[in-house]
């Protein structure tokens, strides 16, 4: 079982801000000023830290989380899912009117 996966309908996104933007990279976030959401960002626009860790890939795309979030995700799969709206002005799916959301499965 694949540890981030995504709906049909953000995949559907992923596509279009790939096709726009290049290479794009996902962070989940850790909550402070936006919840937890996956942070879309181009590749060469984010200085990834030492503690963000590589999880999976969606569409080519990678997925990082920060170590200090291991522990809780461990044993769930990530889902990521779009709504309307935007919830996170810093991710590019707000130039959309999108937002990337989670949801999680147990493994």
């Amino acid at each position: 079982m694949k540890k981030v996966v995504a709906t049909e309908e953000a995949k559907s996104l992923i596509k279009q801000l790939q096709e726009e933007f290049g290479e794009i990279i996902f962070l989940h976030s850790e909550g402070c000023c936006d919840g937890t959401s996956p942070i879309c960002m181009t590749a060469d626009g984010f200085s990834l830290g030492s503690r963000d860790e590589k999880i999976g890939d969606v569409l080519d795309s990678p997925y990082y989380m920060n170590l200090s979030n291991s522990n809780y995700w461990e044993h769930l799969q990530i889902v990521i899912d779009v709504m309307d709206g935007i919830g996170n002005s810093f991710s590019l799916e707000s130039t959309k009117n999108r937002s990337f959301i989670i949801r999680a499965k147990k493994m």
